[in-house]
């Protein structure tokens, strides 16, 4: 247990020295929520049925948050130690390669923690942020949605020959969902085709689900996107337990 504290300690070090990861897990999500937030304000508005625009903002940015540490910092990470030979390494070492990939997720876990907890004060603190929803049942969806992202990571870097390799395909699996899934842009003022569009991207079904029940909306209430979260968690994580490689 000592030698996993170890291992995440130094990664979390090694995470807050990259700058991309930090400003966009901590920083840039309450920019955002600063400037539409200073542009529409927190009044209810009826295109979200009577909920302000920084109520439903908050929980689509916890989104976009989980899904730039699950798919652009941990694949990055993982393949690039595989290319550098680090877990080849390893395995000659007392230590258990599998101590970094452990590392790994709670590295981003905390920082997706922190960088909702940032965006939560900002919010509060600012635009008198309102949290409609049980505690539980956010946590819930938080976690389940959080697993779920970081499992397309973890299938990103199983078959990524290489860091260039998995930085292309984390990017072109980034960006359709921070701007077509709700996490960035609202989908209530979406065309009806790019809503059709959007309900084939994972992120989709964390971005209704937090918003759901951070809202007030009872988990129950959202069965299908609980379906295809765990869904994707099972092929990503099959795939993953197949596909990896140590070296």
């Amino acid at each position: 247990m000592k030698m996993l504290y170890n291992i995440t300690y130094i990664e979390f070090k090694l995470f807050l020295r990259t700058f991309v990861n930090v400003f966009f897990s901590l920083v840039f999500p309450s920019m955002l929520l600063l400037i539409f937030g200073g542009i529409y304000g927190n009044d209810p508005s009826d295109m979200f049925q009577g909920h302000g625009t920084v109520d439903v903002s908050v929980p689509a940015y916890i989104a976009m948050i989980i899904a730039v540490t699950g798919i652009m910092s941990l694949p990055l990470s993982v393949s690039g130690y595989r290319e550098r030979k680090i877990l080849k390494r390893l395995k000659a070492t007392p230590i258990n390669p599998f101590y970094i990939l452990l590392s790994q997720i709670l590295v981003n876990f905390i920082m997706t923690v922190l960088g909702m907890v940032i965006l939560f004060l900002v919010g509060k603190i600012v635009f008198e942020l309102n949290f409609m929803g049980e505690f539980f049942d956010m946590l819930v969806a938080f976690i389940l949605s959080t697993l779920s992202i970081f499992s397309i990571g973890f299938a990103i870097a199983s078959f990524s020959p290489n860091m260039k390799f998995a930085t292309v395909i984390a990017n072109i699996v980034y960006f359709p969902m921070l701007f077509l899934t709700g996490a960035t842009v609202p989908l209530e003022i979406m065309p009806k085709l790019m809503v059709n569009i959007s309900k084939a991207i994972p992120l989709t079904y964390a971005v209704e689900l937090l918003k759901g029940v951070w809202l007030g909306k009872d988990l129950s209430e959202f069965s299908k996107e609980i379906l295809v979260l765990c869904g994707i968690l099972a092929v990503c994580t099959t795939i993953s337990v197949k596909k990896f490689k140590w070296e």
